[in-house]
């Protein structure tokens, strides 16, 4: 009998748009898989691509950044150091053996609750796809 795996995620949401997205999600009772253990920023822009590696390192089969849609950032630019700082992280991971489709950064605003549920679902099916990560 073979055992499925469920993928380990850690997510780094922005504590004004992303976390208050969730928390929608939750109080809408909308469900999406319980996969994800989130850690609440004040801005995705605080996020150091260590919290990344570091969380790889601790064994976890995906990150997810999720913050404001850039334009709408309460701190006004830090998704956009965000969006740069990760595009630079992503050869990196790959240098380090870590596939790239275990990294996702996505734009969720407070008022998307399912947005959120759906990010998560998919993000959960991409590494049930590739399949446990060898540390």
């Amino acid at each position: 009998m073979a055992v499925s795996h469920e993928p380990r995620i850690v997510g780094f949401l922005c504590n004004w748009c992303s976390y208050a997205g969730a928390d929608l999600a939750g109080t809408s009772r909308i469900t999406y898989p319980a996969n994800i253990r989130i850690i609440r920023v004040p801005c995705s822009g605080r996020v150091d691509p260590l919290f990344v590696v570091k969380s790889f390192q601790l064994g976890a089969d995906g990150v997810l950044i999720a913050g404001c849609h850039p334009g709408d950032c309460h701190y006004t630019e830090g998704n956009y150091h965000t969006r740069r700082r990760f595009a630079l992280l992503r050869p990196f991971l790959d240098y380090l053996g870590i596939d790239q489709e275990r990294f996702r950064l996505e734009w969720v605003s407070a008022s998307e609750g399912k947005k959120f549920s759906e990010v998560v679902a998919d993000f959960t099916e991409t590494l049930k796809r590739i399949g446990p990560r060898e540390i």
